[in-house]
């Protein structure tokens, strides 16, 4: 109602503030989360070198979430890096494509500024197929790569590869140089890639939520306005870097932007897609016991990724609800209507899940739902109120 739009950039602002108060909280709960996921993996990392230990690699982490630009999060993320390797640099990835960006370590670092990884070469190939690291012997590495700038002295070397929305929007290469007595702790570098993806989504929503503060501002002055982007937007560090030979690539097959010939290190990137809660993946097998799962025969390897990533999203989007309104979570616990207390946060996130998943094969596990009922109510539907659908 007219009456009523002065209510709306009051509102806008208190989100923001609330955002912005959380922020070191959020950087807190990172570092736990990513911890927490690297104890349970399956194998230990290896051992890591003197004074590599947890509380150090929490100060390290606590480092890169310092920055407040994308290009200050991806420089610091290198120069922590180069703390557990030898030799580290970051190549962008797009489609198969992955081109330098920045080096620690090289003899020439500035040579490695858009040098065209060998898309073939079977470690690349695996790293950004499988999204997983990757140890890479002499014979699966790329051989001009190690031709230009020198092979490790011990052969080996890693492929991590950072994480953007499910997707590998860049590869950091690492190995112990070309002095046998060079380090390279895997492990350690591992934690930090992935905290660092988890910070620069954090940091994408951040800033998407000062631009729809400033833009339910200007609406109060001009209704014509097109309406904002959701807060879930998300700002691709890696969308403004193109190098010739990709853009040469990528023209086969669709016309190229005229924004895709700026540099990462000359511009801040544009919006691109949308993502939810931004926080670092959680362990899939506790997302929903095991027999709320609906049993699906002969369910491909594609569909249950897809079941596991939903379920990781739900939890991701409950987590988020939880964390900016822990007030009202507690007393909605206390006075059992928890749903009427958090409906608006509940059905919003509820939309971000559907639209992402609800018309997938993920539909029918209804994670969501069942993820409000086991972390929100604590599995007691009844603390949700009578008012809550199920």
């Amino acid at each position: 109602m007219p009456e009523r739009d002065w209510i709306e950039p009051i509102v806008e602002r208190v989100v923001t503030q609330v955002l912005e108060s959380h922020t070191a909280q959020l950087r807190t709960e990172i570092v736990r989360r990513v911890m927490e996921e690297v104890a349970l993996q399956p194998a230990p990392p290896p051992a890591a070198p003197p004074g590599a230990d947890s509380a150090e690699l929490a100060r390290v982490v606590s480092g890169i979430q310092l920055g407040t630009s994308q290009k200050e999060i991806l420089r610091a993320l290198l120069d922590s890096c180069a703390q557990y390797a030898a030799r580290v640099a970051l190549f962008v990835v797009k489609g198969v494509h992955a081109s330098g960006w920045q080096g620690r370590g090289f003899s020439r670092n500035d040579a490695l500024k858009d040098f065209a990884l060998d898309s073939n070469a079977s470690a690349v190939v695996r790293a950004i197929g499988e999204r997983t690291t990757v140890a890479a012997s002499a014979p699966d590495n790329d051989r001009r790569f190690l031709a230009e700038f020198g092979a490790p002295a011990n052969g080996e070397a890693r492929f991590l590869p950072l994480l953007l929305k499910d997707k590998v929007a860049a590869l950091v290469y690492a190995d112990a140089g070309t002095d046998p007595a060079g380090q390279l702790d895997a492990g350690s570098l591992e934690l930090l890639v992935l905290a660092t993806g988890a910070w620069l989504e954090v940091t994408s929503l951040r800033k998407q939520a000062h631009k729809e503060h400033e833009a339910a501002s200007d609406r109060t002055e001009s209704r014509s306005m097109p309406p904002v982007q959701s807060v879930s937007a998300f700002n691709d560090p890696f969308a403004a870097h193109a190098p010739g030979h990709a853009m040469a690539a990528a023209a086969s097959a669709e016309a190229p932007s005229a924004k895709m010939s700026a540099a990462v290190a000359e511009a801040e990137p544009p919006a691109a897609e949308a993502i939810a809660e931004p926080l670092p993946e959680v362990h899939a097998a506790a997302a929903v016991p095991a027999a709320e799962v609906p049993a699906a025969p002969a369910v491909s390897a594609e569909d249950q990724e897809t079941h596991r990533k939903a379920q990781r999203f739900a939890r991701l989007l409950v987590d988020e609800v939880k964390l900016y309104n822990q007030a009202k979570v507690t007393e909605g616990r206390q006075h059992k209507d928890l749903y009427d207390r958090l409906k608006e946060a509940i059905e919003k996130s509820r939309a971000t899940y559907q639209k992402r998943y609800g018309n997938t094969v993920a539909a029918s596990g209804d994670y969501f739902q069942h993820e409000l009922i086991r972390s929100l109510a604590e599995d007691d539907v009844s603390i949700m109120g009578a008012n809550f659908r199920h």
